[in-house]
């Protein structure tokens, strides 16, 4: 699945965990939208949602992930493989096209429509068509660097916005 659509990048380092998104919304060549908020905040601020892809059906993702996250309060593993679980099987979800990175103070999943619930080894993901930049530029701060992580996601993402056409530099960023 490739997104052309943004840039999402999560990381844990030094006992915190941010994400953030760029803000560009594109149809095609054409950039509808500079200022979108792709992150959010679930379950009393204790859990981050970062989606790429098409945003109403991120949006609906969002809202099956709340649901879950209410089946399984203290369980994100659960309710993120139970999203995933429902998103490879239900028809109408297996249209939808967008992924999803959801992070809480202990895990950091990726979920995708094809089943997918990955966790990073490392703590770093990055989705979207700025996502591998994102996450190069991620690895290199948090080794070479006393950044906070914050500022790594911050860096991370001006620099997939040098280079991926799809992302800008109106950032939002949230940290646990």
């Amino acid at each position: 699945m490739k997104f052309r659509s943004t840039t999402i990048l999560t990381i844990r380092h030094n006992g915190k965990v941010a994400m953030g998104g760029d803000g560009q919304v594109s149809m095609g060549q054409t950039i509808v939208k500079s200022d979108a908020l792709k992150i959010r905040r679930l379950m009393d601020d204790r859990v981050l949602v970062g989606f790429a892809g098409a945003a109403a059906d991120a949006f609906a993702l969002m809202e099956r992930l709340e649901a879950k996250l209410k089946d399984y309060p203290a369980n994100l593993p659960r309710a993120a493989t139970e999203l995933a679980k429902d998103w490879r099987t239900d028809r109408a979800m297996r249209r939808l096209e967008a992924l999803v990175a959801v992070v809480n103070e202990e895990h950091t999943f990726l979920v995708s429509g094809t089943g997918d619930v990955i966790q990073p080894s490392d703590g770093i993901l990055g989705i979207g068509s700025g996502g591998n930049y994102a996450v190069a530029a991620a690895r290199a701060l948090v080794t070479h660097s006393s950044l906070s992580a914050t500022e790594i996601v911050r860096q991370s993402l001006e620099i997939a916005a040098d280079i991926c056409v799809y992302t800008n530099r109106n950032l939002n960023i949230e940290e646990l």
